[in-house]
């Protein structure tokens, strides 16, 4: 009988961390229509045909809290930014998570920085886009390892722009607000997501170079 009843309440435990995440990803029976929207974005798979050249000031100028209706027309925009991975991560969705800084960064905690995410839509059948070949070209640094000995690339990342509201209001009504400041890493909640194109500077060019998928 005590092996039944830890049974379901093992089997009870995974359906409701299924269902959990399904509603934190935008996919829940109860998600929003923003929240939709977010997880629809996220997972697009073409390729702007035109390109913006952003700063960080216009990322971070870019509107906040807003409503759906007035934030959505903006995503359609694909956009350029120039920076330094200043740190890369894989998150829990299978994205690789790249945080740029304006200038090369002396540590991880000195400088706001804007995201930039790798969708598996695009890193999916792709050598060169795979995890430990980025890492090993853009050289972020990190929590555990040596910093790399010529430090965190110089890169132009471009895609699509995406709102990613969870850093700028509440998205569980137990959390708090992550608002863009001093106290937090990122500079807004606005990101390139997905990333489409990556290039890398080369000094002995003195420009930028495709790193191609």
């Amino acid at each position: 009988m005590t092996l039944r009843i830890a049974a379901v309440a093992a089997v009870m435990l995974g359906v409701g961390l299924f269902l959990f995440y399904l509603q934190w990803i935008g996919e829940g029976f109860g998600s929003s229509l923003a929240e939709r929207h977010l997880r629809e974005m996220k997972e697009r798979t073409t390729t702007p045909s035109s390109f913006l050249a952003y700063t960080f000031a216009d990322f971070a100028a870019l509107p906040h809290g807003r409503p759906l209706a007035e934030f959505a027309s903006l995503e359609r925009r694909g956009v350029t930014l120039e920076g330094y991975t200043q740190y890369a991560s894989i998150a829990s969705d299978g994205d690789y998570h790249l945080s740029l800084s304006e200038t090369p960064p002396r540590s991880l905690f000195d400088r706001r920085t804007i995201t930039a995410e790798v969708t598996p839509q695009f890193t999916r059948r792709s050598a060169r886009w795979s995890w430990e070949p980025l890492d090993s070209e853009l050289r972020p640094l990190s929590w555990l390892l040596p910093d790399w000995p010529d430090g965190p690339r110089r890169v132009r990342i471009s895609g699509w722009l995406l709102y990613d509201f969870q850093y700028d209001a509440p998205f569980l009504p137990q959390k708090a607000p992550i608002l863009p400041g001093p106290r937090h890493h990122r500079l807004t909640g606005w990101e390139i997501h997905p990333v489409t194109r990556i290039e890398i500077w080369d000094d002995a060019r003195g420009g930028f170079v495709d790193y191609p998928r």
